[in-house]
């Protein structure tokens, strides 16, 4: 199975959203399912086959996630950060203010999906491949 070394491993050739679908391929290839990344502090798990679960630590102090939802803003502030104008810290930024808890990513269906704090779906999207 796969390791949170392998993955951040990476991740560290992640330097925008631009980068994303390349990430996506390279922790595919090592066996993950899917993932799901909490933008409170950024940790994530993990999830492969036969009920493999890992998780990462904690990447920043926490973030308080707005109990309101600003889809069009976050829309706004997510495709600026696929086009690559922000960093990673500045996304989860914009995530906890518009309301936004985690996404959960499938890579059996190369969809990312994000929701709120009342676990809505609030933006589906499918990745590049």
């Amino acid at each position: 199975m796969f390791t949170v070394s392998q993955i951040k491993e990476a991740h560290s050739k992640v330097k925008s959203g631009a980068d994303f679908p390349k990430y996506i391929q390279e922790i595919k290839s090592f066996g993950v399912l899917g993932f799901t990344t909490w933008v409170k502090d950024s940790h994530t798990d993990y999830l492969g086959e036969n009920d493999f679960k890992t998780s990462s630590e904690s990447v920043y102090e926490d973030l308080e996630i707005s109990e309101t939802l600003n889809l069009e803003k976050f829309t706004q502030q997510l495709k600026a950060h696929q086009r690559g104008e922000t960093d990673y810290y500045t996304f989860c930024k914009d995530c906890a203010e518009n309301g936004v808890e985690k996404w959960v990513v499938c890579l059996e269906k190369m969809t990312c999906i994000y929701y709120d704090k009342a676990e809505n779906e609030v933006l589906v999207e499918e990745i590049p491949h």
